[in-house]
């Protein structure tokens, strides 16, 4: 469930479209703020942010929007990395939309705990997509214990590795928002019901299916006697990598900033 086995990143985003556009908003969002600072950039951090006194002001919808922003480089680079080996499998096994509600479920619930208990706190702020992550551990947790008909013991043990070094993690490393990472996990449990009652276990093949079918469908293009003439701009392989090549580029400047230089 958490190997990767597609070919290019074109692949990636063709069977994982809602994975990739998430973390193409995280790295995007991050771009802007941290290595352009442009002013727009501050904006939409100061808008978007979740500040507990701002909130008790009825400023509801950065519950939401605090879950796409992140605090800097490692904090975009860890969740992003969460999502693409954590995502996939659930993104397949749940269908496009079951997923994203259930993602942006788990957060939600995290973040308004994280307001709940604490909202005379007007002034603590908070960010990231740490408890939507949670959330897809809870999911998982929840078919290791109640449907083990979804995932293979392999996958059941690594899983709940992780799960456990990432919540003894979350106590032990100063500035994690506890709550979040607590509730988003206990919002992945209890959409888990839910969302997986007709949901199917993961399957490689069904992308190597997938695969098979598009390609038959180029294959099935008719001749075009100029095809000979036309020149190619952009490489076929260079095309199809071309969103790894801008991430790589957001990655460079991201450590660039990281160490000083920017």
């Amino acid at each position: 469930m958490f190997i990767r086995t597609e070919k290019s990143v074109k692949e990636f985003i063709q069977f994982y479209p809602i994975v990739s556009l998430l973390i193409m908003i995280y790295l995007s969002l991050w771009f802007i703020i941290d290595v352009l600072q442009l002013s727009i950039g501050q904006d939409i951090y100061m808008w978007g942010v979740a500040i507990n006194g701002l909130i008790h002001e009825s400023e509801y919808w950065r519950l939401l929007t605090a879950m796409f922003l992140h605090a800097d480089f490692m904090h975009t680079l860890f969740n992003s990395f969460s999502l693409v080996l954590f995502g996939p499998a659930l993104e397949q096994m749940l269908g496009r939309v079951k997923f994203i509600i259930a993602y942006l479920f788990a957060g939600l619930v995290g973040n308004i705990a994280t307001y709940a208990f604490d909202p005379l706190a007007i002034h603590f702020a908070h960010l990231g997509a740490s408890g939507a992550i949670y959330g897809l551990f809870g999911m998982y947790i929840y078919m290791v214990l109640f449907r083990k008909d979804l995932i293979d013991m392999q996958s059941a043990q690594m899983v709940t590795v992780i799960f456990f070094i990432g919540l003894v993690m979350t106590f032990l490393r100063p500035g994690i928002n506890i709550k979040a990472h607590i509730f988003g996990f206990i919002g992945g449990i209890l959409v888990a019901p839910f969302v997986l009652k007709h949901a199917l276990p993961f399957s490689p093949w069904r992308n190597k299916r997938a695969r098979i079918f598009t390609n038959n469908d180029h294959n099935d293009i008719k001749f075009d006697p100029n095809r000979w003439n036309k020149k190619k701009i952009i490489p076929d392989k260079v095309k199809r990598n071309l969103p790894w090549i801008f991430i790589g580029i957001l990655l460079f400047f991201g450590l660039l900033s990281w160490l000083g230089f920017l």
